[in-house]
Order: structure tokens, then sequence, then C-alpha cells
């Protein structure tokens, strides 16, 4: 089942983004490696921003998470974590199509560059990497991350957004 988020569920997306983290170790930069992943004072400021989070439950337990955040004329898929036991069985595709579906905006997604494995997912799902100077643009103007991070990610733009930059 997926719904969305409340209040209630705040431990359990944590817990979820810092164990799928994991992959990340060893994989982006060192300098942008810490641990926790994201430290729940992070995670409370980003819920602040106006990230809201759908849940994928499967029983009575949270096993995926997905943000989104709308930030004027796009919107930003946030944090897609699924645990790690779970991975593979579709529930990220799940939580990203009904993501997709509750928008008519043009959405982006930012990523680790060395995480191929997540680009090629959201590549799957229609997404394209944008250039390096679109890149820099967008997450600047989007995203509140240090410039180290910006050097070291991509920007994947669905066909809506292509659409709308291809018409102006």
């Amino acid at each position: 089942m997926i719904r969305p988020a409340t209040s209630a569920d705040f431990e359990r997306i944590y817990e979820i983004i810092n164990d799928a983290a994991q992959a990340y170790r060893g994989i982006i930069p060192a300098d942008r490696w810490q641990e926790p992943y994201m430290p729940s004072e992070e995670l409370r400021e980003q819920i602040a921003d106006g990230v809201e989070f759908l849940c994928f439950e499967d029983g009575d337990q949270v096993i995926g998470v997905m943000g989104i955040q709308d930030r004027g004329e796009v919107k930003l898929i946030r944090h897609a974590y699924v645990a790690t036991r779970q991975r593979g069985g579709g529930i990220g595709s799940r939580l990203l199509r009904e993501l997709l579906d509750s928008t008519e905006k043009p959405v982006l997604i930012g990523t680790w560059a060395a995480a191929a494995w997540a680009i090629s997912f959201y590549q799957k799902h229609g997404f394209s990497v944008v250039s390096e100077e679109e890149k820099n643009r967008l997450l600047r103007m989007y995203w509140s991350i240090p410039e180290r991070q910006v050097e070291t990610s991509v920007v994947l733009a669905d066909a809506r957004y292509r659409e709308a930059k291809a018409a102006l």
C-alpha cells in the first residue's frame, strides 16, 4: 500500500534513508559521506522545507519512502529509498509512478554522479540526464546543497521538463 507519510512515520523514514544510503558508502566522494548519512535534524529541515513523503507499506511495516518537493515551476523527487532487504521488488518504481501521476509540473531528480544504479533506474522511467551547464544551473536554483555536492551530482529531467524547455 502507498500512502502519505504522517509525523508518526518520521523515525521509520529516518531509518530507511540511512539503511538504504549505505549503498553510497565508498561510491560517492569520501568528503561527502557522513554517518549517519542523513542526520535526523537534516531530515526535519527537509520536511519543514516542503518535502512530502509517500510511504510504501507492506503489512504494517514501511519499507520504502520517496519524497516530492514543490519548487514553483517544477517539482523535485527527493530522498527515494527502499529498505536494503526489500530492494529489487518494484517498490521504487511504484512510488515514483505515484508521485509522477500526482503532478502536472515538470519533475527533476538530483543524484550522485557515481550512483550508476540510481541514474539507470530513473532513465528506465523516462528521465534523462541534463547537460553539465544545465545541471549546475538547476542545482543552484532549486536545491540547497554545498558546492562540492553540485560538482559531484547529476540532474535528470522528465519529458515534461524537456518539452517545456524546448518550447522556450
